[in-house]
């Protein structure tokens, strides 16, 4: 039990760390300063491969506990929380709870940077279109594409 409490306790500090680097990296993108955008996505790359060896370590560590407890393989959490006697009740409740508090967070953090990123896209993608003179694809209300959509410019070609 001490090992897999360990576990989730580093577990926790990459997660909070993640949250963090999500984070930044949404306020880079809402800033418009995308030089720094390469270094906060490299960032939080390399905590992900950190939080996947972690996940191998507390899934081992959580079917030991498990077998000791007489629980079938890849318990959650909670199944183990309750097989187990306090003081080892309330700490992995307490693990769980916090788990699924900053799970929630990066959901919604990274889902912010989502919307950024891809409203960032599309300008982009726009505005290089509409300078390029070629129109954009659009669709009917059917779904079907239409290739040569008319397009105002944002260039006046005259002078």
């Amino acid at each position: 039990m001490d090992r897999l409490s360990q576990i989730l306790w580093r577990e926790r500090e990459l997660l909070e760390l993640l949250a963090y680097k999500l984070e930044v990296e949404r306020l880079v993108l809402a800033s418009g300063r995308t030089r720094w955008l390469v270094n906060a996505t490299r960032e939080i790359e390399s905590l992900l491969e950190d939080l996947r060896a972690t996940e191998v370590l507390r899934a081992t560590a959580a079917d030991e506990v498990a077998e000791k407890l007489g629980l079938t393989p890849n318990p959650s959490l909670a199944a183990l929380a309750e097989a187990s006697d306090d003081p080892w009740r309330g700490i992995l409740l307490d693990h769980r709870d916090a788990l699924v508090g900053v799970a929630r967070e990066i959901a919604e953090t990274s889902e912010d940077a989502r919307g950024l990123i891809t409203a960032g896209y599309r300008s982009a993608r726009e505005t290089l279109l509409a300078i390029g003179g070629t129109s954009t694809a659009s669709y009917t209300p059917a779904g079907a594409a239409v290739a040569d959509a008319p397009r105002s410019h944002l260039l006046d070609r005259s002078l």
